[in-house]
């Protein structure tokens, strides 16, 4: 458990680098990653419909692997991020920091492992992962392995995971 707790806060000390979170593309390596609004029907997540658009984006990326074809395959993300979460139904609204640090390793197969300081915003499905249906602000230092089929496993070290559905329902 230490071991993975180090390995964590390591690869999150590499992502939080000492440029500012707002920087452009430079010679760094760090350019925009914007995160884009979606809606959900009732049900997908929560059991209301709901709408997520970001209210402050300044999240960066960088790549730092690629395959040999090219395509990335370890990026570090970091950077400001709130994103306001909308029960459709209602007008109910959560507005949710999710301004966390991340490596995220992209295997070929499609599957990705998160190694993740801080808070994110995480949609499970129904049956879709070892959380419950639903979209959770997960915060503290752990990973997360998203398989090929999009099936997610958190694994928290320390941390939390918070029911946005139950905020807006």
């Amino acid at each position: 458990m230490r071991r993975a707790l180090l390995a964590v806060s390591t690869l999150a000390a590499v992502a939080l680098g000492t440029v500012p979170a707002s920087a452009s593309s430079g010679s760094d390596g760090w350019e925009p990653a914007p995160t884009p609004p979606y809606d959900l029907p009732a049900g997908a997540r929560c059991d209301v419909p709901v709408h997520t658009e970001p209210v402050v984006d300044e999240v960066v990326q960088r790549v730092l692997d690629r395959r040999p074809d090219g395509s990335p395959s370890r990026v570090a993300y970091r950077g400001d991020l709130v994103v306001r979460v909308t029960n459709t139904d209602t007008g109910a609204f959560y507005d949710a920091d999710v301004s966390g640090s991340a490596i995220v390793d992209h295997h070929a197969d499609g599957s990705q492992k998160w190694y993740v300081v801080g808070p994110v915003l995480a949609g499970v499905g129904e049956n879709a992962g070892n959380l419950t249906r639903g979209l959770y602000v997960l915060d503290g230092v752990y990973t997360m392995d998203i398989s090929a089929t999009g099936y997610k496993s958190v694994h928290l070290a320390h941390g939390s995971a918070d029911d946005v559905c139950a905020r807006i329902g």
